[in-house]
């Protein structure tokens, strides 16, 4: 059966002037973005942790795998833009969330605390993804970092050092969704329980800490320091944003490490690429906890960054195939239950071993 749905629109896309190749897939992210931006403020959506963010990539996903596939060839140029430079420009801006002051406000013990939670969590990762699992290098390294930082975000901006391919993050942002949104109902629930029996002695502040440094997502953050108090939401907040301010070196890191690795096996010198992205993010915040700009640019900034790192998902996500996700199997889930664990019962002794001696 032949096929007349718009004969040769991809060749005369191709000829058209730049902005206009970029705008039919810049358009369609912003739709879906602006639709998750609308659903994530309703309150029972928010209530479960899933951000505009999340929200975006599973739009995404339920619109790639639908009617995007008729559009693709008009909008491919625009959808790559925004999963690629827009991610950039995103993960830069977002150091506007962040001032070095907020260090200060959970002291040494928190960064140490969020330092040892992530190099843990990434290692055991490494090597339960690889030796108990077999799964490849990418998908492990994406899960970890999703696990040990701080989600989505995480994941979006190891994609590029890792040159990663879209289905293999999207199934390691759905392990953040399905252990991030499980962790809202957990940790309240675990801090009841804590206050019921008094296993330990654990003040609102240490358990906000403690939730900071091992949930997923900043949203998922939120929520479940809220359902436990204001004290424990604002110590959970501070603590995560810690964690997010240690994505850069942490980059930085993994790309040295690759770089050296590929040598190796090459038997010849391999430059190191630098994710120059998280080089300025490192810079921005930087700037920002100098507060020479006005709040209400900082907020708008905020804002616009929001906006780009949902496009840059919602890009994603039309990219990514169920089939693709269905075929990576159980043991992504697997490891990144494993992990889920870790996080609460490592990330807890994490915590209190580092609270006792500091």
């Amino acid at each position: 059966m032949t096929t007349h749905t718009f004969p040769h629109t991809a060749s005369d896309h191709a000829k058209r002037p730049a902005p206009l190749r970029y705008l039919p897939g810049l358009l369609v992210t912003g739709v879906l973005t602006g639709f998750s931006l609308w659903l994530s403020q309703i309150a029972w959506v928010s209530e479960l942790g899933l951000g505009a963010l999340t929200l975006a990539i599973l739009c995404g996903i339920i619109i790639g795998n639908t009617v995007y596939p008729i559009f693709q060839p008009i909008c491919a140029d625009g959808v790559n833009l925004a999963k690629q430079r827009l991610l950039r420009l995103g993960i830069i801006l977002y150091g506007f969330r962040l001032t070095f002051q907020q260090i200060a406000d959970v002291g040494a013990t928190g960064v140490v605390i969020d330092l040892l939670t992530l190099t843990s969590t990434f290692f055991l990762a490494c090597w339960l993804g690889k030796k108990v699992f077999g799964l490849d290098q990418q998908t492990v390294m994406l899960i970890g970092a999703g696990s040990s930082i701080c989600g989505a975000a995480a994941v979006m901006a190891t994609e590029p050092v890792l040159k990663a391919d879209a289905s293999k993050v999207a199934v390691a942002v759905a392990t953040v969704v399905i252990f991030g949104t499980l962790a809202i109902f957990v940790y309240p629930w675990l801090y009841q329980l804590n206050l019921h029996h008094q296993w330990l002695d654990i003040s609102p502040q240490s358990f906000g800490i403690f939730t900071g440094s091992t949930v997923h997502e900043v949203a998922q953050v939120v929520a479940a320091g809220h359902s436990i108090g204001s004290e424990a939401e604002n110590a959970a907040v501070i603590s995560k944003m810690i964690r997010v301010m240690m994505l850069a070196p942490f980059l930085l890191l993994l790309s040295a490490w690759l770089g050296r690795s590929q040598g190796v096996k090459r038997s010849e010198k391999s430059a190191v690429t630098i994710p120059w992205f998280a080089v300025i993010f490192i810079v921005v915040a930087a700037f920002n906890s100098l507060h020479l700009l006005p709040q209400s640019w900082v907020d708008m900034i905020i804002s616009a960054d929001t906006v780009m790192l949902a496009m840059a998902m919602a890009a994603l996500g039309l990219t990514t195939h169920v089939s693709a996700i269905r075929n990576a199997g159980i043991k992504p889930i697997l490891l990144a239950s494993l992990l889920f664990l870790w996080l609460i019962i490592g990330g807890a002794g994490i915590n209190l071993l580092v609270g006792h001696l500091l």
